[in-house]
């Protein structure tokens, strides 16, 4: 299950367009649940569904939901802190160890 849409940075739309414009872009995102998943490819646009969740969608026929992307050619994406919140959580921990 994914989790809710969350509404993204509106400047967002903007670097997302001027990437594509360029030619093909390279995605690394959240699939399911924090399973990481990558997409490269010709986009055709951002795309937005009736439940208003927006998506860059592939020549392919992919589609990846705009707040789940982490990177995009190279540039963090609306979902990097999370990305990097996950990534660090194991740093938080003490493993055993105290004080």
């Amino acid at each position: 299950m994914n989790p809710l849409y969350l509404p993204i940075d509106p400047d967002f739309f903007d670097m997302f367009e001027t990437e594509i414009k360029k030619g093909s872009i390279r995605v690394v995102y959240f699939g399911k649940g924090t399973n990481l998943e990558e997409v490269n490819g010709k986009a055709v646009g951002v795309i937005e569904n009736n439940d208003n969740e927006h998506f860059i969608k592939y020549q392919t026929g992919e589609e990846v939901r705009v707040d789940r992307i982490i990177v995009y050619n190279g540039k963090p994406g609306p979902a990097f802190d999370e990305y990097d919140a996950y990534a660090l959580e194991c740093l938080s921990c003490r493993a055993g160890y105290e004080e």
